[in-house]
């Protein structure tokens, strides 16, 4: 007999619910701190990859940096967006502020090579990452990075990632302050801090004294940005203070409070807000809205009533914001060689294209930082690697040196504006492979646009979660599938005219997608049209500001194209693992 009306609704009630994956992560944070756990990853490795359990796979081992590493094929390999795991894992190391030793890159080069199969990558968020890694070796390297003062923890996971600042803190001849310290001291108080293991997902902080805002602030959840003010004759330094950045699928630029914050005031608000984003249950609900920007694009908070909730945490009102310059359109990976604000010395960065580095080039700029400058390197957010301290006399000498090692000082737009994300080589959740593709695309450009000098921030994404920030390029790709002979291969989609700073704005999806064998030829004949009909001066970045999409699309194609529409293919794709 049917049970109707009351009765079957009551009945309905009584049935036992799917737990979600948001449920079912916050049960198992809930259960374990897996920073308290470094005994249960011994016993992994003791016992070999069987003994893994999924919690681990899946979760837990995050928090040490680590993820499970795919198969080479990415998403349409597996089910629900991502693909299948090996037996292999991936680990970010973390570097706060950029900043390594000669001794610790030599350190990361070793255990790349010893455990990595020599494979490693510079992240966007100033980490090295490693790959191939085997459950039993996982021990090893995490003791032999403390060794030397460093550590994956926090690299990954519901917690406070890698804290960047400008790679260039101390020496920059144009900077307002050196903020290294105090980006230092904020990773130290929240890295491994058990108040702070569970958030609701990962948290991004950038802070930085330059005046050209190389760490991004505009897509990190916070944004610190020096400033100065002037009070009874005397110069004050204090902070901008940005809020709610990111990417991912739905991307959203920070927005600036009115509030200025003074040095000794960055700790503890930078704490406050960690608690605002871990205390806000509403966004435990949805893993793909578990960012601090979805209080503003979903829950309808204001900047207004997020400075006030910051005011009452801290238990007292900062001061108001004073007027901010945004920096133009230059260029922000510190390529080349340039003059510090310390008399007779320089640094020079050598561009990392995709960010695809080898123990060898690790140990070359190792021991050239050590003989030829401090032995004080720095990683960018560009992927890119600095040696600062040099003298005068032995510049010549470390960019001969560099060069010999593939890292190249005098580079091209397109060798130094180059970001990748990991890629199908390593991610679950990519859809193309990007690290070879990108290389492949740097070089194809090189001799299809020989000359071309302008800034070209060209950055490329194996999904639509945006890991290597194509929201943000002047041309921006991100992978997708389609059929070409019968067969599904990699393609591209186009997205033109992002920016930061002054004109800061999400890149716009122009509705033109080809097969990656076919981007360069598309990129060719748009740069070729950009050359051909810009007004004197005009960047890329206006450039397409005054074009419209169709435009766009004609000269990306050649001719008349019809509109593709923008979508996730192969499927739904889970909010990014990114850095």
């Amino acid at each position: 007999m049917f049970l109707q009306g009351k009765k079957l609704s009551e009945a309905i009630e009584l049935l036992p619910r799917k737990e979600t994956k948001a449920q079912k992560a916050e049960r198992l944070k809930l259960a374990k701190n897996p920073w308290d756990a470094l005994e249960e990853i011994r016993e992994f490795a003791r016992h070999g990859r069987g003994s893994v359990v999924p919690e681990w796979a899946n979760l837990y081992f995050k928090w040490w940096g680590i993820y499970t590493q795919g198969d080479g094929v990415g998403a349409v390999g597996g089910t629900g967006g991502e693909g299948k795991a090996t037996e292999y894992f991936m680990m970010r190391v973390g570097l706060a502020n950029g900043l390594v030793s000669s001794e610790q890159l030599r350190a990361i080069a070793n255990l790349a090579e010893r455990h990595a199969r020599g494979v490693a990558d510079i992240t966007v968020r100033q980490n090295i990452q490693l790959h191939w890694l085997t459950i039993e070796s996982i021990p090893e390297v995490i003791e032999a990075l403390g060794a030397v003062g460093l550590s994956p923890k926090g690299a990954c996971g519901d917690v406070v990632r890698n804290v960047t600042g400008c790679p260039l803190a101390g020496v920059a001849a144009d900077e307002i302050c050196d903020a290294s310290a105090l980006a230092l001291e904020t990773a130290n108080l929240l890295r491994a801090n058990p108040e702070f293991y569970n958030l609701p997902r990962k948290f991004k902080i950038s802070i930085t004294g330059c005046p050209v805002w190389c760490t991004y602030p505009e897509i990190n959840d916070v944004g610190l940005t020096a400033v100065e003010r002037h009070r009874d004759g005397k110069r004050e330094v204090g902070f901008s203070l940005r809020v709610g950045g990111g990417l991912a699928a739905d991307p959203h630029l920070a927005v600036r409070l009115d509030a200025f914050v003074r040095p000794e005031q960055v700790l503890a608000v930078v704490r406050a807000i960690v608690e605002i984003f871990r205390d806000a249950d509403v966004l435990r609900e949805n893993r793909k809205r578990a960012r601090l920007k979805f209080l503003f694009s979903k829950f309808g908070w204001t900047p207004e009533g997020f400075l006030m909730e910051l005011n009452r945490r801290l238990g007292y009102q900062l001061d108001p914001a004073v007027e901010e310059i945004p920096p133009a359109d230059i260029f922000r990976d510190h390529v080349g060689i340039h003059a510090q604000k310390q008399p007779g010395l320089f640094y020079v960065g050598a561009a990392v294209a995709g960010g695809r580095i080898t123990p060898g080039q690790m140990r070359a700029a190792a021991s050239l930082a050590a003989r030829y400058g401090s032995g004080e390197l720095r990683t960018t957010n560009t992927q890119n690697l600095l040696i600062v301290n040099v003298p005068r006399a032995h510049v010549a000498a470390l960019v001969l040196g560099l060069g010999g090692a593939g890292l190249r000082v005098d580079a091209s737009p397109f060798w130094r504006g180059a970001v990748a994300c990991t890629g199908t080589e390593f991610c679950k959740l990519a859809i193309t492979e990007t690290k070879g593709f990108t290389r492949w695309l740097v070089e194809e450009l090189e001799e299809r646009v020989p000359g071309f000098d302008q800034q070209l921030k060209l950055n490329v994404t194996g999904c639509p979660n945006s890991c290597g920030q194509h929201w943000i390029s002047d041309i921006g790709l991100e992978g997708k599938k389609i059929k070409r002979g019968g067969a599904m291969v990699d393609a591209y989609y186009f997205c033109l005219g992002g920016a930061v700073g002054e004109f800061a704005n999400i890149a716009r999806p122009v509705g033109y997608r080809c097969a990656a064998a076919e981007v360069p030829a598309a990129i060719e004949r748009l740069l070729h049209a950009y050359i051909s009909y810009r007004y004197n001066g005009e960047n890329l970045r206006a450039y397409f500001s005054r074009h419209f999409d169709e435009e766009l699309r004609e000269q990306l194609a050649g001719g008349e194209t019809v509109v593709e529409v923008r979508d996730p293919s192969p499927g739904a794709v889970p909010q990014s693992v990114g850095d």
